[in-house]
Protein backbone atom coordinates (compact mmCIF):
# COMPACT_ATOMS: atom_id res chain seq x y z
CA UNK A 1 0.00 0.00 0.00
CA UNK A 2 1.62 3.47 -1.27
CA UNK A 3 1.60 6.80 1.17
CA UNK A 4 -1.06 8.14 -1.57
CA UNK A 5 -3.59 5.51 -0.79
CA UNK A 6 -3.09 5.31 3.46
CA UNK A 7 -6.17 6.37 5.19
CA UNK A 8 -5.11 9.39 7.64
CA UNK A 9 -7.86 8.80 10.00
CA UNK A 10 -7.69 6.28 13.19
CA UNK A 11 -4.18 7.20 13.62
CA UNK A 12 -3.35 4.13 16.65
CA UNK A 13 -0.30 2.77 17.63
CA UNK A 14 1.17 0.13 15.16
CA UNK A 15 0.91 -2.43 18.47
CA UNK A 16 -2.24 -2.17 19.36
CA UNK A 17 -5.40 -3.89 17.52
CA UNK A 18 -7.82 -1.91 15.59
CA UNK A 19 -9.99 0.76 17.55
CA UNK A 20 -13.86 1.24 16.23
CA UNK A 21 -13.54 4.14 18.84
CA UNK A 22 -10.75 5.95 17.14
CA UNK A 23 -12.15 4.91 13.89
CA UNK A 24 -15.73 6.47 14.50
CA UNK A 25 -13.93 9.67 16.71
CA UNK A 26 -12.24 10.67 13.01
CA UNK A 27 -15.32 10.17 10.99
CA UNK A 28 -17.82 12.05 13.67
CA UNK A 29 -14.55 14.76 12.89
CA UNK A 30 -16.37 15.20 9.30
CA UNK A 31 -19.85 15.98 10.67
CA UNK A 32 -21.10 12.08 10.58
CA UNK A 33 -23.62 11.44 13.32
CA UNK A 34 -22.42 8.84 16.18
CA UNK A 35 -24.30 6.11 15.01
CA UNK A 36 -23.49 6.65 11.53
CA UNK A 37 -19.83 6.67 11.93
CA UNK A 38 -20.04 3.56 14.51
CA UNK A 39 -21.67 1.47 11.51
CA UNK A 40 -19.01 2.37 9.41
CA UNK A 41 -15.87 1.67 11.84
CA UNK A 42 -17.96 -1.72 12.56
CA UNK A 43 -17.87 -2.37 8.47
CA UNK A 44 -14.13 -1.92 8.82
CA UNK A 45 -13.78 -3.81 11.35
CA UNK A 46 -15.33 -6.68 9.57
CA UNK A 47 -13.41 -5.84 7.08
CA UNK A 48 -9.75 -6.63 8.52
CA UNK A 49 -11.12 -9.62 10.16
CA UNK A 50 -11.87 -11.14 6.90
CA UNK A 51 -8.53 -10.02 5.13
CA UNK A 52 -5.91 -10.12 8.09
CA UNK A 53 -5.39 -6.68 7.78
CA UNK A 54 -4.65 -3.94 10.28
CA UNK A 55 -5.04 -0.79 8.67
CA UNK A 56 -7.65 0.59 5.71
CA UNK A 57 -6.69 2.28 2.79
CA UNK A 58 -8.75 5.16 0.61
CA UNK A 59 -9.66 2.53 -1.90
CA UNK A 60 -11.03 -0.25 0.67
CA UNK A 61 -12.97 2.24 2.60
CA UNK A 62 -14.55 3.68 -0.23
CA UNK A 63 -17.00 0.51 -0.75
CA UNK A 64 -17.00 -0.12 2.88
CA UNK A 65 -18.36 3.56 3.29
CA UNK A 66 -21.29 2.85 0.02
CA UNK A 67 -22.27 -0.23 1.20
CA UNK A 68 -23.36 1.01 4.77
CA UNK A 69 -24.10 4.98 4.25
CA UNK A 70 -25.89 4.11 0.51
CA UNK A 71 -23.73 5.52 -2.67
CA UNK A 72 -24.64 9.16 -2.43
CA UNK A 73 -23.59 9.35 1.26
CA UNK A 74 -20.63 7.38 1.25
CA UNK A 75 -19.21 9.32 -1.56
CA UNK A 76 -20.02 12.44 0.01
CA UNK A 77 -18.15 10.74 3.57
CA UNK A 78 -15.40 10.47 1.19
CA UNK A 79 -15.35 13.67 -0.73
CA UNK A 80 -15.02 14.99 3.14
CA UNK A 81 -12.35 12.91 4.37
CA UNK A 82 -9.91 14.47 1.63
CA UNK A 83 -11.49 17.87 3.63
CA UNK A 84 -10.47 16.46 6.58
CA UNK A 85 -6.86 15.00 5.87
CA UNK A 86 -6.76 18.96 4.29
CA UNK A 87 -7.32 20.44 7.77
CA UNK A 88 -5.25 18.03 9.79
CA UNK A 89 -2.46 19.60 7.90
CA UNK A 90 -3.39 22.92 7.85
CA UNK A 91 -0.25 25.48 8.30
CA UNK A 92 -2.31 27.81 10.41
CA UNK A 93 -4.58 28.25 13.21
CA UNK A 94 -8.59 28.15 12.75
CA UNK A 95 -10.34 30.26 14.50
CA UNK A 96 -14.20 29.98 14.72
CA UNK A 97 -16.72 32.78 16.22
CA UNK A 98 -20.53 31.50 17.24
CA UNK A 99 -22.47 33.96 17.46
CA UNK A 100 -26.42 33.76 18.76
CA UNK A 101 -28.90 34.84 21.37
CA UNK A 102 -29.67 33.60 24.36
CA UNK A 103 -30.33 29.90 25.05
CA UNK A 104 -29.91 28.64 21.58
CA UNK A 105 -27.31 25.89 21.94
CA UNK A 106 -23.82 28.43 21.11
CA UNK A 107 -21.87 26.47 23.93
CA UNK A 108 -23.08 22.83 23.13
CA UNK A 109 -21.80 23.15 19.79
CA UNK A 110 -18.61 25.00 20.28
CA UNK A 111 -17.96 21.69 22.61
CA UNK A 112 -19.00 19.50 19.72
CA UNK A 113 -16.91 21.21 17.42
CA UNK A 114 -14.11 21.01 19.40
CA UNK A 115 -13.97 17.24 19.98
CA UNK A 116 -14.63 16.36 16.24
CA UNK A 117 -11.75 18.95 15.31
CA UNK A 118 -9.24 18.34 18.08
CA UNK A 119 -9.27 21.92 19.47
CA UNK A 120 -8.53 22.42 22.90
CA UNK A 121 -8.93 26.34 23.77
CA UNK A 122 -12.57 26.90 23.56
CA UNK A 123 -13.74 30.19 25.51
CA UNK A 124 -17.13 32.57 26.39
CA UNK A 125 -17.60 35.84 26.00
CA UNK A 126 -19.37 36.19 28.75
CA UNK A 127 -15.92 35.01 30.49
CA UNK A 128 -14.00 37.78 28.46
CA UNK A 129 -17.14 40.26 29.75
CA UNK A 130 -16.25 39.05 33.19
CA UNK A 131 -12.88 39.68 33.07
CA UNK A 132 -13.34 43.61 31.64
CA UNK A 133 -15.97 43.82 35.02
CA UNK A 134 -12.56 44.01 37.03
CA UNK A 135 -10.31 46.27 34.91
CA UNK A 136 -13.81 48.77 34.40
CA UNK A 137 -16.24 49.95 36.74
CA UNK A 138 -19.91 50.48 35.99
CA UNK A 139 -19.32 54.35 36.56
CA UNK A 140 -16.92 53.73 33.33
CA UNK A 141 -18.29 51.25 31.16
CA UNK A 142 -22.06 50.79 32.21
CA UNK A 143 -22.86 48.56 29.29
CA UNK A 144 -20.88 45.64 30.15
CA UNK A 145 -22.46 45.66 33.68
CA UNK A 146 -25.57 44.17 32.72
CA UNK A 147 -27.08 40.66 30.97
CA UNK A 148 -27.13 41.04 27.56
CA UNK A 149 -30.37 40.99 27.25
CA UNK A 150 -31.14 43.58 30.14
CA UNK A 151 -29.48 46.43 28.67
CA UNK A 152 -31.53 49.10 28.51
CA UNK A 153 -30.21 50.77 31.92
CA UNK A 154 -26.84 51.09 30.39
CA UNK A 155 -28.17 53.76 27.83
CA UNK A 156 -27.00 56.82 29.18
CA UNK A 157 -26.75 59.27 26.67
CA UNK A 158 -30.38 60.71 24.46
CA UNK A 159 -31.99 58.69 22.19
CA UNK A 160 -35.41 59.22 20.08
CA UNK A 161 -38.49 58.35 21.97
CA UNK A 162 -38.68 55.36 19.71
CA UNK A 163 -35.39 53.71 20.43
CA UNK A 164 -35.41 50.40 21.26
CA UNK A 165 -33.67 50.74 24.76
CA UNK A 166 -32.80 47.05 25.11
CA UNK A 167 -31.32 46.65 21.74
CA UNK A 168 -29.08 49.90 21.88
CA UNK A 169 -28.09 48.49 25.14
CA UNK A 170 -27.04 45.49 23.91
CA UNK A 171 -25.00 46.70 20.35
CA UNK A 172 -23.25 49.25 23.06
CA UNK A 173 -22.22 45.99 25.23
CA UNK A 174 -21.05 43.71 21.98
CA UNK A 175 -19.19 46.44 20.97
CA UNK A 176 -17.53 46.93 24.18
CA UNK A 177 -16.84 43.29 24.50
CA UNK A 178 -15.58 42.92 20.94
CA UNK A 179 -12.57 44.60 22.05
CA UNK A 180 -11.68 42.42 24.55
CA UNK A 181 -12.26 39.28 21.85
CA UNK A 182 -10.36 40.71 19.44
CA UNK A 183 -7.39 40.57 21.90
CA UNK A 184 -8.09 36.84 22.97
CA UNK A 185 -8.32 35.67 18.78
CA UNK A 186 -4.92 38.28 18.27
CA UNK A 187 -3.09 36.06 20.43
CA UNK A 188 -4.52 32.94 19.55
CA UNK A 189 -3.20 33.60 16.19
CA UNK A 190 0.16 34.66 17.18
CA UNK A 191 0.73 31.54 18.88
CA UNK A 192 -0.73 29.47 16.08
CA UNK A 193 -3.60 28.05 18.40
CA UNK A 194 -6.54 27.02 16.90
CA UNK A 195 -9.75 28.51 18.98
CA UNK A 196 -13.40 28.40 19.05
CA UNK A 197 -15.17 31.71 20.68
CA UNK A 198 -18.85 31.38 21.32
CA UNK A 199 -21.30 33.66 22.56
CA UNK A 200 -24.28 36.38 22.18
CA UNK A 201 -21.67 39.20 21.67
CA UNK A 202 -20.30 37.78 18.05
CA UNK A 203 -22.44 39.89 16.02
CA UNK A 204 -21.68 39.39 12.31
CA UNK A 205 -19.69 42.90 11.20
CA UNK A 206 -18.62 44.04 15.11
CA UNK A 207 -15.27 41.88 14.19
CA UNK A 208 -12.98 42.52 11.44
CA UNK A 209 -11.95 39.35 10.04
CA UNK A 210 -9.56 41.25 7.70
CA UNK A 211 -7.26 41.49 10.53
CA UNK A 212 -6.64 37.90 10.98
CA UNK A 213 -4.80 37.18 7.46
CA UNK A 214 -2.74 34.16 9.33
CA UNK A 215 -5.77 32.36 10.16
CA UNK A 216 -8.34 30.72 8.92
CA UNK A 217 -11.22 32.43 10.41
CA UNK A 218 -14.80 31.38 10.41
CA UNK A 219 -18.13 32.78 11.56
CA UNK A 220 -21.18 30.93 12.24
CA UNK A 221 -24.49 32.37 14.11
CA UNK A 222 -26.72 29.51 15.89
CA UNK A 223 -30.44 30.64 16.19
CA UNK A 224 -33.94 28.62 17.07
CA UNK A 225 -36.63 29.60 14.52
CA UNK A 226 -39.73 28.81 16.91
CA UNK A 227 -40.03 30.74 19.67
CA UNK A 228 -42.43 27.68 21.46
CA UNK A 229 -38.82 25.55 21.27
CA UNK A 230 -36.41 28.34 21.81
CA UNK A 231 -38.05 28.91 25.27
CA UNK A 232 -38.01 24.85 26.09
CA UNK A 233 -34.47 25.83 25.93
CA UNK A 234 -34.58 27.50 28.99
CA UNK A 235 -36.62 24.60 30.81
CA UNK A 236 -33.67 22.12 29.73
CA UNK A 237 -30.94 24.22 30.81
CA UNK A 238 -32.53 25.31 34.16
CA UNK A 239 -32.21 21.13 34.70
CA UNK A 240 -29.39 20.62 33.38
CA UNK A 241 -27.62 23.36 35.93
CA UNK A 242 -29.72 22.49 38.81
CA UNK A 243 -31.24 26.44 38.43
CA UNK A 244 -26.98 27.83 38.47
CA UNK A 245 -28.94 29.96 35.28
CA UNK A 246 -32.31 30.53 36.43
CA UNK A 247 -35.42 29.82 34.14
CA UNK A 248 -37.38 32.83 35.60
CA UNK A 249 -35.08 35.15 34.46
CA UNK A 250 -34.68 34.32 30.88
CA UNK A 251 -38.78 33.75 30.93
CA UNK A 252 -39.03 37.45 32.06
CA UNK A 253 -36.61 38.57 29.10
CA UNK A 254 -37.54 36.10 26.58
CA UNK A 255 -39.28 38.86 24.04
CA UNK A 256 -35.71 40.87 24.55
CA UNK A 257 -33.98 37.68 23.72
CA UNK A 258 -35.97 36.92 20.74
CA UNK A 259 -35.56 41.05 19.56
CA UNK A 260 -31.67 40.17 19.98
CA UNK A 261 -32.11 37.24 17.71
CA UNK A 262 -33.84 39.43 15.27
CA UNK A 263 -30.95 41.76 15.25
CA UNK A 264 -28.45 39.06 15.16
CA UNK A 265 -29.58 37.59 11.84
CA UNK A 266 -30.21 40.53 10.14
CA UNK A 267 -26.40 41.52 10.96
CA UNK A 268 -25.61 37.84 9.54
CA UNK A 269 -27.50 38.30 6.54
CA UNK A 270 -25.64 41.74 6.02
CA UNK A 271 -22.39 40.06 6.33
CA UNK A 272 -23.42 37.10 4.82
CA UNK A 273 -22.26 34.37 7.46
CA UNK A 274 -24.13 31.06 7.60
CA UNK A 275 -26.75 31.27 10.03
CA UNK A 276 -27.56 27.26 12.12
CA UNK A 277 -30.99 26.52 13.22
CA UNK A 278 -30.42 24.36 15.78
CA UNK A 279 -33.51 22.01 15.30
CA UNK A 280 -31.50 19.00 15.76
CA UNK A 281 -27.92 19.11 17.63
CA UNK A 282 -26.70 16.47 15.28
CA UNK A 283 -28.23 18.25 12.39
CA UNK A 284 -26.42 21.51 13.58
CA UNK A 285 -22.96 20.13 14.26
CA UNK A 286 -22.99 18.64 10.31
CA UNK A 287 -23.99 21.70 9.02
CA UNK A 288 -20.95 23.49 11.15
CA UNK A 289 -18.13 21.06 10.06
CA UNK A 290 -19.73 21.03 6.56
CA UNK A 291 -19.08 25.17 6.94
CA UNK A 292 -15.34 24.33 8.26
CA UNK A 293 -14.18 21.31 6.00
CA UNK A 294 -15.42 23.56 2.97
CA UNK A 295 -13.44 26.96 4.08
CA UNK A 296 -10.42 24.29 4.02
CA UNK A 297 -10.79 23.43 0.82
CA UNK A 298 -11.43 26.79 -0.19
CA UNK A 299 -8.26 27.59 0.83
CA UNK A 300 -6.04 25.56 -1.96
CA UNK A 301 -3.37 24.84 0.64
Amino acid sequence: MGPDSELGIGERDAALPYSKGLMAQSLMATGLPPERAYDVAAAVERHLQQTGGDSVSVDELRPLAEQTLGAEAGEALMARLEQWRRLRFLNRPIIILIGGTTGVGKSTLAAQLAHRLGVVRVASTDTVRQVMRAFFSAELMPAIHFSSFDCAGAVRFPVPEQTDLSRAGFIEQAKAVAVGVEAVVSRAVQEKQSTIIEGVHLVPGFLDRRRWKDALVIELVMAVSGSRRHRSHFTARDWQTGGVRPLRKYVAHFREIRRIQDYILAKARESGVLVIDNDSIDDAVNEAMTEVLHAVSELGE
